[in-house]
């Protein structure tokens, strides 16, 4: 859902030159490559199972996989809690970068899944802005 939201609006958005010109991975079951193709949003390529999701991180990592070519950093993942919960369930998140807003809403989707499983996380990164937003970066212990 949210690559068919950003796709039509963010192409031609000057500020988001930089992140246009990266390579966006849509993880979805419902979207076929043809679709991802036609939104003419550059550089995208669909994912389908988490043993994607599995050799995209691998192929950051380096290992040679068939994404190694479209990826030489971090994978970031935005807009969805639900994928957020799974690659979690999967072991495949590394690092979360959370942002606290100074607001209380009162409900909403977990970040985590219920599942009785812990993960133990290390702050590795911290700061408040003038704004009241707090920002945290937690690498997650293996």
């Amino acid at each position: 859902m949210s690559f068919e939201e950003f796709a039509p609006v963010w192409p031609s958005m000057d500020e988001f030159a930089t992140y246009n010109a990266l390579p966006k991975f849509v993880v979805s079951t419902s979207l076929t490559q043809d679709a991802v193709t036609a939104s003419g949003w550059a550089y995208s390529h669909l994912l389908t199972t988490l043993d994607d999701v599995r050799a995209l991180r691998d192929g950051a990592h380096g290992d040679g996989s068939r994404f190694s070519d479209v990826t030489d950093g971090p994978v970031l993942v935005h807009g969805s809690p639900t994928l957020a919960v799974s690659l979690a369930s999967a072991g495949l998140v590394d690092r979360y970068t959370l942002l606290t807003f100074p607001v209380i809403l009162g409900g909403g989707k977990r970040l985590f899944a219920d599942d009785g499983i812990k993960t133990r996380l290390t702050l590795v990164e911290s700061q408040q802005f003038a704004n009241g937003i707090n920002l945290a970066v937690f690498d997650v212990a293996r």
